[in-house]
């Protein structure tokens, strides 16, 4: 679990607020009449030592911060929402400033990534099963444990808060309850919950996944991932802490479109794994004018470096040899990106395509992901360009053998890239990976299809599971006789700054969060022979 810099004190305006913290209550002093209309006592005078627990010392409204998380995660369970999409709209909704925006995006993202772990010390706090809670209760308990066990909020803070919380958006009931089992699990230290829950637990994959808050079924993929990518399985405890920590925001610069400097001059460092990128210190990034521009965007450094890679892969075809970006005799390239959607790859890709004198298809089925994409390649020259809206597996007999570099990186279960998207361990079932595996399969063989003898076409997906990676790239290969496998881990060497990542293992390449910072990024590159 990683822990919020912000909150000294709940954020250090808790106690000075109203009613908040163990200094509320509004205490008016002596007058004559202590009764109001309806004969209740308002207050019984500065002699009074008040308890944490006085309904006078209550909050009674919710923190604008804490509303947010509470209400992306509301979104996220009651809705299938995505935390990295609800999380901006709300954040704009209730004005907060950049403190607060990082504290509702710590506690929505923290909440979100250790649910495993705390529902784990909820069951042993409430007396019944979670799944018989209101889920808007299971939510407000998941906001107050992580305050509690692993960011920096003082358990006052942190109880009356989340209380508060539930009194304003809940009950009064409801919040009754929450107070009583944040109060246990105040008892706590994080480290001491996991020595309750884990003192009797032989088996490793059950205790990593109470430790590291992921599903058992995903710690035993990754160990399996691991091995099949040819990393040692003792660093699985490395791997599941990585997917814990908050990522930093990468950005890149469109190669001949747009800058960094802006982006440096307000906070962010030069990138060291691939050219033209930066890590961004935070912070509201829609206020530099390139990122407005799009020639500046947010994307993972692992997606950089797969497109790049494909891109800079020197191709020889029947008719002749071409250099980088120019097809035989001098023809311009002609790329394919398969499964464009929403359209990071393809403006990084549109943007080379421009500097090699190249054009580039784009297509995505989702008209509303379609819309993305072209949104996305605006900042490139529109006739380096063109988005088709349709099915990617028909582009292959569509047009056949018609591309000289084909990206296909194909829907996944994302298993790579869930620091960035903390509601999909939970959300995720090994079900999954059966029902996308043909559809995994028939987009490569589109892809194989439409690229030309002497082409590439780069396989890649946001997974290391082998049933989405290796299994796949083998099953095409096993099929067709006019294929071979290049050396991937060396065409990502050639396109890093560091040249040399340690990321390939028998052609195929695979990053790794807690190796390289980046997404657990596959790549295989697939040339067809001439």
């Amino acid at each position: 679990m990683s822990e919020s810099g912000t909150g000294g004190s709940g954020r250090g305006r808790g106690p000075q607020r109203a009613g908040q913290g163990g200094q509320g209550g509004g205490q008016r002093g002596g007058g004559a009449s202590r009764r109001n209309a309806q004969g209740r006592e308002r207050n019984r005078g500065p002699q009074r030592s008040y308890t944490e627990n006085a309904p006078s010392q209550r909050t009674r409204r919710a923190d604008p911060a804490r509303l947010v998380a509470f209400e992306v995660l509301r979104a996220v369970a009651a809705e299938d929402a995505y935390a990295n999409l609800v999380l901006p709209a709300r954040i704009r909704h209730h004005g907060l400033d950049k403190r607060d925006a990082g504290f509702a995006t710590e506690l929505s993202y923290g909440a979100l990534r250790g649910q495993g772990t705390y529902d784990a010390v909820l069951a042993r706090c409430v007396d019944r099963p979670l799944d018989q809670l209101d889920p808007a209760v299971l939510d407000a308990l998941r906001i107050g444990t992580h305050q509690l066990l692993a960011m920096r909020v003082p358990a006052h803070a942190a109880l009356d808060q989340t209380v508060g919380l539930a009194r304003a958006v809940i009950g009064a009931g409801p919040s009754a309850l929450i107070n009583a089992v944040l109060r246990k699990v105040s008892a706590h230290t994080l480290e001491e919950w996991l020595e309750l829950l884990l003192s009797d637990e032989q088996d490793p994959t059950k205790v990593a996944s109470v430790r590291y808050a992921h599903p058992e079924w995903i710690v035993r993929a990754f160990r399996q991932s691991l091995v099949a990518h040819g990393r040692p399985v003792t660093e699985i405890n490395d791997l599941l802490e990585a997917d814990n920590a908050a990522p930093v925001v990468n950005l890149v610069a469109l190669p001949g479109l747009g800058s960094l400097d802006e982006a440096l001059e307000n906070g962010a460092s030069p990138g060291e794994l691939v050219e033209g990128s930066a890590l961004s210190s935070g912070g509201d990034l829609g206020r530099l004018s390139s990122v407005r521009a799009g020639t500046t965007r947010v994307q993972d450094v692992g997606s950089q470096l797969v497109a790049r890679a494909m891109a800079a892969l020197p191709l020889s075809t029947t008719e002749g040899s071409g250099a980088e970006g120019n097809g035989p005799e001098g023809t311009a390239e002609a790329w394919l990106d398969l499964c464009a959607g929403p359209g990071g790859k393809a403006a990084l890709l549109g943007a080379l395509a421009n500097e090699r004198g190249a054009t580039l298809l784009a297509n995505e089925p989702a008209p509303h992901r379609a819309k993305l994409v072209r949104q996305a390649l605006s900042a490139v020259p529109s006739g380096v360009w063109k988005v088709r809206t349709g099915d990617g597996r028909e582009v292959g007999q569509e047009q056949p053998e018609a591309f000289d570099r084909v990206l296909v990186d194909v829907p996944c279960t994302g298993l790579g890239a869930l620091r960035r998207r903390p509601e999909s361990r939970w959300r995720r079932t090994p079900k999954d990976l059966a029902d996308l595996g043909p559809l995994q399969r028939e987009l490569l063989k589109s892809a194989l299809d439409a690229v030309k003898p002497g082409g590439v076409v780069a396989y890649v997906t946001c997974s290391p599971h082998p049933a989405e990676t290796t299994a796949v790239v083998t099953d095409a290969l096993r099929k067709r006789d006019d294929l071979e496998l290049l050396d991937a881990g060396r065409a990502l060497d050639a396109v890093s700054l560091t040249g040399h990542l340690d990321a390939g293992h028998e052609l195929t390449a695979q990053l790794w969060p807690h190796i390289h910072r980046t997404d657990a990024m596959f790549l295989a590159l697939i040339r067809k022979k001439p």
